[in-house]
């Protein structure tokens, strides 16, 4: 599983940004726009709605809930410091994708008790793109969570999030996560379509 978390760059825009992520292979789309009015991101949210049905990419909006049930997007992300799952799942019913973002196992134990998805588990190393940052986890620290949880017997899909670059995807996927989040590695890349599409390619390898 590959997610693409859209970025803006005096070079792209988030629309672009969601373009190359779906031309690259990228299958999953989650709109992340903060401190962005409802009323500016609604424009985008459609535009990049209409985006993931020609793809068939699943299409999941930070933060906002009732605009995700307004659109008809694929579903949610909640950061830490957003609405809590139990009352998006009210809100969203069970045809809804919830995601939550984790730094610790208390965090993925409380979100997956809540009926969370997925959890986006981070950050893997320090990065610009997020404001806020949760302390680092490293390698050694999904090897962690991943081995808690099994002991725990909670089966919940796993994505690392947060400064992760292409040569780190090995590493990572050797953890036992399920799959990686990106954002702003990609439209670094001096070719980033191509970019994505090594990486959706070296991600299925690891499914096999």
């Amino acid at each position: 599983m590959v997610q693409f978390i859209t970025h803006y760059t005096d070079q792209y825009t988030y629309l672009d940004s969601v373009r190359i992520a779906l031309e690259g292979g990228c299958r999953w789309i989650q709109l992340r726009m903060k401190d962005t009015p409802t009323e500016d991101i609604l424009p985008i949210a459609k535009e990049t709605l209409t985006l993931c049905r020609q793809y068939e990419a699943t299409f999941i909006i930070d933060d906002h809930v009732e605009l995700a049930k307004q659109i008809k997007a694929d579903g949610v992300h909640l950061g830490k410091l957003d609405m809590p799952i139990t009352e998006a799942r009210s809100i969203l019913g069970k045809n809804f994708i919830i995601g939550g973002t984790a730094n610790t196992l208390e965090d993925i134990r409380m979100h997956y008790e809540a009926g969370a998805d997925y959890i986006g588990c981070g950050p893997f190393r320090f990065t610009t793109t997020k404001k806020n940052l949760s302390p680092v986890l490293g390698l050694e620290g999904y090897r962690e969570i991943v081995r808690k949880m099994k002991m725990e017997g909670i089966d919940l899909p796993i994505v690392a999030i947060g400064g992760i670059e292409k040569e780190d995807i090995p590493s990572l996927m050797g953890t036992g996560i399920t799959g990686i989040a990106l954002s702003g590695s990609i439209l670094r890349a001096e070719h980033p379509k191509e970019e994505m599409n090594e990486i959706i390619k070296t991600i299925e390898s690891w499914k096999n």
